[in-house]
């Protein structure tokens, strides 16, 4: 079986930890590799300070056929800017049935580009959606740590854990026991 990749969206001041267990899992299974993508090939800083190189750009990137997932870190520049191209790109790999996995600022961008108005969804508090231009999709807005739902995963920026379980779900990474097995330990720790 060939190696599929997850594609990890990254902008600038993206946030390090909330893709974190989700890279690290994927990364270290046999049937994935993470790589990550731009609008460009300029190197990413997160918020934590860490830089990212980028493997492909938006533009250049023609191997949707083997692509996994896309995941998008949330961060401080989903608010700020439009992206364009990370819109087209998005629904490019909705059409194509690849599935994305969203978490936090990240969920904010999805609403105003109208990804969210007619699945159930979550993310930061709805005073975050509300009045949001692009967005109508607040009958569908869940108060949870996670939502995934139909071929969308939306996460809240408390939800590292629960977003990564949900994408190793999806992706059939593991046995499902084995995923609750993981989730348990992460979340609840050793004891």
């Amino acid at each position: 079986m060939q190696t599929k990749e997850v594609l990890v969206i990254l902008t600038d001041h993206w946030a390090d930890w909330e893709a974190a267990y989700a890279m690290a899992g994927l990364n270290s299974a046999p049937d994935y590799v993470v790589k990550t993508i731009a609008i460009d090939k300029q190197p990413k800083i997160s918020i934590g300070g860490m830089k990212a190189e980028i493997d492909y750009t938006i533009s250049d990137y023609k191997n949707l056929g083997n692509t996994a997932m896309l995941v998008l870190p949330g961060g401080f520049s989903w608010a700020d800017s439009d992206y364009p191209e990370i819109a087209a790109f998005v629904g490019m790999a909705r059409t194509k049935g690849i599935p994305v996995a969203a978490i936090c600022g990240a969920t904010i961008y999805l609403a105003k580009h109208g990804f969210l108005d007619n699945i159930r969804h979550t993310g930061d508090t709805f005073d975050y959606f509300e009045g949001l231009q692009g967005y109508n999709g607040k009958d569908n807005y869940v108060l949870a740590q996670v939502v995934n739902y139909d071929g969308f995963i939306t996460a809240n920026e408390t939800a590292a854990v629960e977003f990564a379980r949900e994408i190793f779900l999806m992706l059939k990474m593991d046995t499902e026991e084995n995923i609750r097995e993981w989730y348990d330990n992460f979340k609840n720790g050793m004891a």
